[in-house]
């Protein structure tokens, strides 16, 4: 079994990497900057290390000072959580080279799906339903052109190695394809460092559905059932739930099959999640993100499974305990997003909290790392904390919310707990009646 973790990450996914490996019984490592010496998994780890000032790129970033960080400490093992070194295959070699456990995927597995042309291919020759578009990388405007016209208008143009909407654009006729497809490569090239896109059909009202698995390397593979992660703004996720409440159980069990065996078949090792498009009862495979999901407090509520000593457990080279017969969902579950952000324009609040108070009672869970006299650095991503409920069905887990949404107290910054409160009691959302361009266009209607 694995001894010692080193926690590559910061905030609320490395205080709940950090919570798992003290239920199993293993020994911790935070690693941290500077502007991180009084987060809450510093105080609580076993050990912790400095790797550097506050940007990203000379901390959670540098790999050189996080192996170095697990030699110093002794750490047999490493869990990157979500971000930062997480999808970095590079990173997962160079822990293997050192005979560190790298808690995930295989390095191989991770530049498979990573580039998206790739996985979408994978996909396909697995059984999983795609996107229609362009079988690899546009090269030229012709092309694009003809590809376009195949399919039909309108398409999505996105960057192979993209991610949180960058180097993605939608396209409506041809006359604007040109301007476009410069645009996404000039986006792809500067975010990713690589220019190549690709052309997909672009779905008018989807929703945003995602199967979580989980999978040992030897060809064992179950599923977790879906997430519907459909309110989105600017292609980032605010508002998760479990399950959707558009998928009944029979497409439930016939698309887990379907992405269970795929990742049995790939020989796939640890958690990942396939996403997909969903749109007039069609799945539409979207990308595969191996590693664990910011909405994974969700599927552990309806299933009951702790998916991050799950992972831990299949690193250490266990068989999958779990058979799909032992999968039970139950009741409904919802995640919200706190953001340090305002509310109304999503600009960052980051700051000193002067009073925090988390909501508590039944069925209801937060993941956060902050408290009362924590300093927001301004230095990383704006998320503080994840706000979880659980009910028998969807109706209580709403009034859950509900009550859970007035009893959060954060007080010294802005935070997107309003913005919550407003969509809770919106009809749409209480019916479960929107897709994915849905909270964009609510939030639209509402600055005019």
């Amino acid at each position: 079994m694995i001894k010692k973790v080193l926690i590559a990450n910061r905030g609320e996914i490395a205080l709940r990497v950090l919570r798992a490996c003290k239920e199993l019984g293993i020994k911790t490592v935070a690693v941290h900057s500077t502007a991180d010496a009084d987060t809450m998994h510093v105080r609580l780890a076993d050990e912790s290390v400095c790797i550097g000032p506050p940007p990203s790129r000379d901390s959670y970033l540098n790999i050189q000072q996080i192996v170095a960080a697990c030699e110093i400490s002794g750490a047999d093992a490493l869990h990157p959580g979500y971000g930062f070194l997480a999808e970095n295959a590079k990173f997962a070699d160079i822990l293997a080279a050192h005979n560190i456990t790298f808690i995930g995927p295989t390095a191989d597995h991770i530049r498979l799906m990573g580039d998206k042309i790739s996985a979408k291919k994978t996909a396909q020759e697995l059984g999983i339903p795609i996107v229609p578009g362009s079988a690899g990388a546009v090269n030229d405007e012709a092309q694009a052109l003809k590809i376009a016209a195949e399919i039909g208008y309108p398409v999505l143009i996105k960057a192979s190695a993209g991610g949180g909407g960058r180097g993605m654009k939608t396209v409506r006729q041809a006359e604007e394809l040109s301007l476009a497809l410069n645009a996404a490569r000039s986006e792809a090239a500067a975010a990713f460092g690589d220019d190549s896109v690709y052309i997909e059909k672009y779905l008018e009202r989807p929703r945003h559905i995602e199967v979580q698995i989980l999978a040992d390397g030897r060809g064992n593979a179950i599923h977790l059932g879906e997430r519907d992660c459909s309110l989105q703004r600017r292609h980032q996720k605010l508002w998760e739930e479990a399950g959707s409440p558009v998928i009944n159980t029979e497409q439930r069990a016939k698309i887990g099959k379907i992405v269970a065996d795929a990742c049995a078949r790939l020989q796939y090792r640890g958690a990942g999640t396939i996403e997909f498009l969903y749109e007039n009862g069609a799945f539409y495979f979207i990308e595969m993100n191996t590693r664990l999901q910011v909405e994974h407090p969700v599927t552990e509520a309806v299933t009951g499974i702790d998916l991050v000593q799950e992972q831990i457990r299949i690193a250490a080279g266990e068989d999958l305990a779990l058979r799909q017969e032992d999968v039970r969902f139950t009741g409904h579950a919802i995640e919200c997003r706190i953001n340090a952000e305002d509310p109304v324009h999503f600009t960052p609040s980051p700051g000193l909290i002067t009073h925090f108070h988390a909501p508590g009672g039944f069925g209801v869970r937060v993941d956060s790392g902050v408290y009362s006299g924590y300093r927001i650095p301004p230095y990383y991503d704006s998320l503080i904390g994840k706000l979880i409920v659980h009910g028998k069905d969807r109706q209580q887990s709403i009034m859950r919310l509900k009550r859970a949404l007035d009893e959060f107290v954060v007080d010294g910054i802005r935070t997107t707990v309003p913005l919550f409160q407003d969509l809770v009691n919106n009809p749409d959302i209480i019916k479960g009646d929107y897709d994915i361009h849905w909270l964009e266009r609510y939030l639209s209607q509402k600055s005019v």
